[in-house]
């Protein structure tokens, strides 16, 4: 990798870390040592592909493109491992001790995760502060469709969090 490469990885990680940080929480349902090991995997990636990108897109539309792919195929993985059951998955995240996020980010993040995957991908670039034009060019929707779809997942996470 050139110097140059390894430049614009560096600034590329000190800039994207928290933004990637933030949507491996939301598909790891709140999990930080969980996100922490997926962030990581995103860099490696990022690292890998360093020479192949274009500048087609913005290096943060890039990085969100490699951040949704990982976080992706880590679930599709997960899916074919055994599932444990969810009386224990909730009891082990009620005695987790987070030092990051309280306990209601941790609500939100579980609420989050019980969406699908799509829609998990899309709220998490609303709470990182995406506008609906990056959204829209990230997920390959209209920007109209991208606030009809936030609208509706919004509405489904305040039924998950009432019903909590």
């Amino acid at each position: 990798m050139s110097k140059k490469n390894q430049l614009l990885f560096e600034k590329i990680y000190k800039q994207c870390y928290p933004m990637v940080l933030q949507m491996c929480m939301g598909y790891m349902k709140g999990d930080h040592d969980l996100a922490k090991d997926l962030s990581q995997e995103v860099f490696i990636n990022i690292w890998n592909a360093m020479d192949s990108f274009k500048g087609i897109s913005t290096h943060k539309t890039w990085v969100y493109r490699i951040t949704v792919n990982t976080c992706l195929q880590h679930i599709r993985k997960e899916k074919n491992k055994k599932k444990v059951a969810l009386e224990k998955v909730e009891h082990a995240l009620r005695e987790e001790s987070n030092e990051v996020a309280s306990e209601q980010n941790q609500s939100l993040y579980r609420a989050i995760g019980a969406l699908e995957e799509v829609d998990r991908l899309l709220i998490m670039m609303v709470l990182d502060g995406q506008d609906y034009d990056s959204i829209s060019e990230v997920m390959g929707i209209k920007p109209t469709n991208v606030r009809v779809k936030i609208y509706r997942i919004k509405k489904r996470l305040k039924k998950i969090l009432d019903h909590e």
